[in-house]
C-alpha cells in the first residue's frame, strides 16, 4: 500500500484529496505547510509520492520541490490555482513530475498518482551495478549502455547472483534457485554457465568472483 504525503495550507483541500485517496487504497499523511512537509519527508523513509500545493505561506511548494530534488527522485505532483504555462514549465524545471491546476477531478488526480507510482516501481526494478544494468521488467541487460545478448538461463543466473550481492553462494544454492529445486544435474553446469556469462560481461566479468571450494559471489567495488 503506497504512502502519499499531501502538503497544502488549506485543510479543506487536504481532507478532500486525502479522503478520496484513502478510499482508493492509499495511506495518506498530511502537512499544513512546506516546513512540515520537509520534516515529514526527512523523517519517514516510506513515503512513495508527494502532492504539493504551490502557494503555501513562508515555504512554498516550489521551495519544497527544489529541496527534495537535491536528494530524491520521489514522484512529485504540484497543485496550483494558477494555470499559466510559465508556472507549469517552472515546475517541470524544478523536477516536478506532474502539474495539475485547480479545480481538478479527484479521479484524474488518482489516475496520475497511480501512473507515477507504477513508473517509479519500474525504475526501482532497474538495477545498476557499476555500469552493468539489469532491467527486470524487460529482462534485458546493458553494459555501459549497450545491450548484451543473454540466454534465458544466463539472465536468470546473473539476476540471482546480483540480487544476492555480497553473499557467498554455493553451487547447490545456485542450482536450486536458477535451475529449480527438482534439478539433479551436475554442479559443473553452474561453472559452465558462469564461464559463458563472464565472457559476455567482458570488462565487468570480475563482478562475479569465485569463492574457492564453495561457489561464487557477486561483488561490486565501492
Amino acid at each position: 500500500m503506497a504512502k502519499i504525503l499531501i502538503a497544502d495550507d488549506e485543510e479543506r483541500m487536504r481532507r478532500l484529496v486525502g479522503d478520496f485517496l484513502k478510499k482508493v487504497g492509499y495511506t495518506v499523511i498530511e502537512a499544513a505547510d512546506g516546513h512540515e512537509a520537509l520534516d515529514l519527508f526527512c523523517n519517514d523513509q516510506n513515503i512513495d509520492l508527494i502532492i504539493l500545493d504551490v502557494m503555501m505561506p513562508e515555504y512554498d511548494g516550489w521551495a519544497v520541490c527544489r529541496e527534495i530534488r537535491k536528494s530524491s527522485q520521489i514522484p512529485i505532483i504540484m497543485l496550483t490555482a494558477r494555470g499559466e504555462e510559465s508556472d507549469e514549465l517552472f515546475g517541470f524545471d524544478l523536477g516536478a513530475d506532474e502539474y495539475i491546476a485547480k479545480p481538478f477531478s479527484l479521479k484524474i488526480l488518482a489516475a496520475r498518482v497511480q501512473a507515477l507510482l507504477r513508473r517509479a516501481e519500474n525504475i526501482k526494478d532497474v538495477k545498476n551495478f557499476d555500469g552493468l544494468e539489469i532491467d527486470k521488467p524487460g529482462r534485458r541487460v546493458y553494459l555501459d549502455g549497450e545491450m548484451i545478448e543473454l540466454t534465458p538461463k544466463e539472465y536468470d543466473l546473473l539476476l540471482y547472483v546480483a540480487e544476492n550481492a555480497g553473499l557467498a553462494l554455493s553451487r547447490e544454492q545456485i542450482l536450486n534457485a536458477v535451475w529449480d529445486y527438482d534439478y539433479y544435474g551436475d554442479e559443473r553446469t553452474v561453472d559452465t554457465h558462469i564461464k559463458k556469462l563472464r565472457a559476455k560481461l567482458g570488462k565487468k566479468s570480475d563482478l562475479i568472483q569465485t569463492v574457492r571450494g564453495l561457489g561464487y559471489r557477486f561483488e561490486v567495488k565501492k
